[in-house]
């Protein structure tokens, strides 16, 4: 494997160009630049009305519009438009709200406590029955408003559809402006971030722990690719691998004791495993090709990866334990990047296109039945959220690059514009925040 290009793409995190870095923590200001614009159309979308919060206004946070767009993006809702005014207290008219087609309403309020901390309140209601459907509150310090108001969308998704919602997770992604990189986390809306890590040198392939506390990555500070683990709640940060030759692609196993990534200490790269504390190095792979990107599956005993030893870049999986890898991508001459949805049930995954588009695609595994959903030409870095029901890719729209929320049929998108910098290798967090 010498052409330099099927190189670079094999190392899909390693498409831009490294060294160097400083630190900084998550006490950093927010950076909250981002809009979200919904495209496609939902096939069975449950119709909800969210009017304004009483006094959300004096909040400094657009709280009803925050659990509206949570809403909407998850692709499961319709937004309906209605007269504002109400908060949980009220008597709603439902045979108004089922003349304007809503089949629910969530209405609530915002009030400073006497501590200065803020009461968030909603109740929601069953418009077709009449019924009252219950409701919540959440007492928080103002900087705290934007994840009351995520939770209060992550209770109203659970009580409609029985599933957990993921408004209230996290997002992360590396940026580029001015010639340096960040780390940042996010809200899972793309807001709220704040800053892990920023340097003057790139920052690569960041990796969730599965308790959420820590973040893996690849940074180039010390002009090689090293991989890093640093604490999320004190930004304490610690060398992984550092050994000779390129240390790459960290993954965690689902139950945060072990680290997969590609070393190339022994000639060429190949996928190794080590424990989280960084003792305990073993090879997995021994081939001439290429193997990178491993993941792991939800079971823990079996790990996802690229490998061009058929000739070209595909998907693999192989025992964690040992044995021989099974190919798993056989549509298209080129696929990368593979992300596993959490029930290990999907693969979502890179493909190129006829004269180069890079699109997003996602696999049925017990079929092999492939859906492509995304339409644009250079999508990167696919990854689940964690009750699965949508993906946030890296793409490039406008010119820029852009972070894509989609469900997995693609029919619809929620595009995370930056209006700053370019944003490219989100991966998003796992529940428990």
């Amino acid at each position: 494997m010498t052409d330099p290009h099927r190189k670079s793409a094999l190392h899909s995190s390693a498409r831009r160009h490294f060294m160097a870095a400083g630190v900084s923590t998550l006490s950093l200001p927010a950076w909250a630049q981002f809009r979200v614009e919904i495209a496609g159309v939902g096939g069975t979308q449950l119709p909800i009305a969210v009017p304004e919060f009483r006094d959300e206004a004096r909040a400094g946070q657009p709280v009803s519009a925050i659990v509206r767009a949570d809403l909407e993006r998850s692709g499961q809702f319709r937004i309906v438009d209605g007269p504002t005014g109400l908060s949980e207290l009220s008597q709603p008219s439902f045979v108004d709200w089922r003349a304007r087609q809503a089949d629910a309403l969530a209405a609530g309020s915002v009030t400073r406590l006497a501590d200065g901390r803020m009461d968030v309140r909603y109740k929601l209601w069953d418009v077709v029955k009449g019924a009252d459907q219950g409701g919540e509150s959440h007492a928080v310090v103002p900087d705290d408003l934007r994840l009351a108001a995520h939770r209060i969308a992550d209770s109203i998704y659970q009580r409609l559809t029985g599933e957990r919602g993921v408004f209230a997770t996290r997002m992360a992604y590396v940026t580029k402006a001015g010639g340096r990189y960040s780390l940042r986390i996010t809200d899972a809306d793309g807001e709220g971030g704040q800053v892990a890590l920023a340097s003057p040198e790139p920052i690569i392939s960041p990796a969730w722990s599965p308790d959420g506390k820590e973040l893996a990555y690849v940074s180039f500070e010390t002009r090689k690719a090293v991989v890093w683990v640093q604490d999320l709640s004190s930004g304490r940060r610690r060398v992984l691998a550092d050994f000779r030759g390129s240390n790459s692609a960290p993954a965690y196993s689902p139950d945060g004791q072990q680290i997969a990534l590609t070393l190339s200490r022994e000639g060429g790269s190949q996928l190794f495993i080590m424990n989280r504390s960084g003792d305990g190095l073993r090879r997995l792979t021994q081939t001439q090709a290429i193997d990178t990107e491993p993941v792991f599956a939800p079971d823990g005993r079996t790990l996802f990866f690229v490998s061009d030893r058929g000739g070209g870049p595909q998907i693999y999986r192989m025992p964690v334990a040992g044995g021989s890898a099974e190919r798993v991508t056989f549509s298209g001459a080129y696929n990368i990047s593979p992300s596993i949805s959490p029930d290990g049930r999907s693969l979502a995954y890179i493909t190129r296109i006829g004269g180069g588009a890079f699109r997003v695609c996602v696999m049925e595994l017990a079929s092999g039945s492939v859906q492509q959903i995304s339409d644009t030409s250079d999508d990167e870095s696919p990854s689940f959220s964690p009750n699965g029901r949508l993906l946030v890719y890296a793409t490039r729209s406008g010119g820029r690059d852009v972070l894509m929320t989609s469900t997995l049929d693609g029919r619809i998108k929620a595009k995370l514009v930056s209006t700053l910098a370019d944003v490219r290798e989100p991966t998003w967090g796992p529940f428990g925040r």
